[in-house]
């Protein structure tokens, strides 16, 4: 059995906060790695200003580096748009994992608005990590008012793979405010740029690391 974290998103860009949520979580739930799954749409975000899924995916590579992190699109190959119909197929294909999805307290705060949230919380754990100023809506989210009666203490985290879902932890880690909004604010052609790290041409023939 491997213990491995899903983190799914946009990565409009990839960021530091990113990478400081999964590396907390990880060693919080003691998982195996985390698996970032870049997504080729989000249901709940606008199509203007995203980035192609390649240079999301690129940014994902540069952030992850030197840590426990696979990259994924791998939602384009499934033909999956809903996180519910992701973790199901992952699910069916690796067989031998046992998941826990990871969101940080903005996600909770729309979670109810995710299709079928409370089938998704019957399927696998969920890892909740604090963001700053999301704390307080998290808590106060509509979702809450179900997922409550299941939440675990996070001194257990590391037994997660023995809980039967629905289960919530809520983990706290140093804060971090960094937000792809503002990066995107600051720099909207982040994506553009040939001097950036994650562009193709500054990539070619370093990406070593395996995509799922």
């Amino acid at each position: 059995m491997t213990r491995t974290g899903l983190l799914g998103g946009s990565f409009n860009p990839a960021h530091r906060g990113h990478r400081a949520l999964s590396v907390h979580a990880a060693r919080a739930l003691g998982v195996d790695e985390v698996w970032w799954l870049v997504s080729p749409g989000n249901p709940l975000k606008a199509g203007t200003g995203m980035a192609p899924l390649e240079a999301r995916f690129r940014s994902a590579l540069v952030e992850s580096r030197r840590a426990r992190i696979r990259v994924s699109a791998i939602e384009r190959e499934l033909g999956t748009r809903y996180t519910l119909d992701t973790i199901r197929m992952l699910q069916l294909r690796f067989p031998s994992r046992r998941f826990i999805w990871l969101m940080g307290a903005d996600n909770l705060a729309q979670f109810h608005l995710w299709k079928e949230w409370r089938q998704i919380a019957t399927l696998v754990p969920i890892a909740v990590v604090g963001r700053p100023g999301y704390d307080g809506p998290a808590h106060a989210a509509r979702a809450m008012s179900w997922l409550r009666r299941f939440v675990r203490p996070a001194g257990q985290a590391r037994h997660w793979t023995k809980w039967r879902p629905p289960a919530l932890v809520l983990l706290h880690s140093p804060p971090d405010p960094t937000s792809a909004t503002a990066l995107r604010a600051a720099d909207p052609n982040w994506h553009q740029k040939p001097t950036k790290s994650f562009h193709p041409q500054a990539l070619r023939d370093r990406v070593t690391r395996r995509p799922i």
